[in-house]
């Protein structure tokens, strides 16, 4: 099965459009962050997200902790799918999917260290999915995401072999080393912000070479 792709920090329809037209099976749409890449405001996220073809997923990420929050703010975007890039502080994912009963939810964990690995076998049960990224979210200004790091591969095989969801891995990808990391990770899913960007904007030249990477491993689960 190949490898499916999601386009991160989308910032306007025409971006949009240009990662679909090229081979994107999702793109991602920030919301407001305490650092990093790609944010933008409810109001454009919404209207993205209503542009997007139907057989395209559209994420919005989201930096709310509590359940409540989150809710309010997918009510605001229409997305498809939720991703929470920090851990959940108040509230339960059953509130939300009892909220939102057709929204997938998709966890961030950011791996850092063997606790990582616990972390998501943890939460893997209740969630549709687990996105492996290289941030930190225990600094004092948050890292939760975009940071063009790659972190301990070892460590994201071990959750994609242990946990109960499908795994996306994130962190630091770009055509250079994506076919490697599918190799020593086997995930579901690859997610890419700054790899496919020039000066902040979407670099065609390096989106079609990433999605070609892609396309080019087929990954032997195991």
């Amino acid at each position: 099965m190949l490898t499916r792709i999601k386009i991160c920090c989308i910032s306007s329809v025409e971006e949009a459009n240009r990662a679909i037209s090229l081979g994107a099976d999702a793109i991602g749409l920030v919301g407001r962050m305490p650092s990093g890449p790609g944010p933008i405001a409810d109001e454009l996220i919404y209207r993205i997200a209503q542009s997007v073809p139907p057989m395209v997923d559209t994420f919005l990420l989201t930096s709310e902790t509590a359940a409540e929050k989150i809710i309010e703010h997918h009510r605001r975007t229409r997305t498809k799918t939720i991703q929470i890039v920090d851990m959940l502080k108040e509230g339960t994912y059953g509130q939300i999917r009892d909220a939102l009963p057709a929204i997938k939810i998709v966890q961030v964990i950011h791996v850092i260290d063997q606790g990582s690995v616990e972390q998501a076998i943890k939460v893997s049960g209740d969630v549709d999915a687990i996105l492996l990224d290289s941030g930190n979210p225990d600094l004092e200004i948050k890292e939760l995401g975009g940071t063009g790091r790659t972190h301990n591969w070892d460590l994201s095989r071990q959750i994609r072999e242990r946990v109960k969801c499908p795994v996306i891995l994130a962190g630091g990808l770009k055509d250079e080393n994506v076919r490697q990391a599918i190799e020593a990770v086997t995930p579901f899913a690859v997610d890419v912000c700054s790899g496919v960007r020039t000066d902040g904007k979407l670099d065609e030249k390096k989106l079609i070479r990433f999605i070609l990477e892609v396309g080019s491993v087929t990954p032997i689960k195991g």
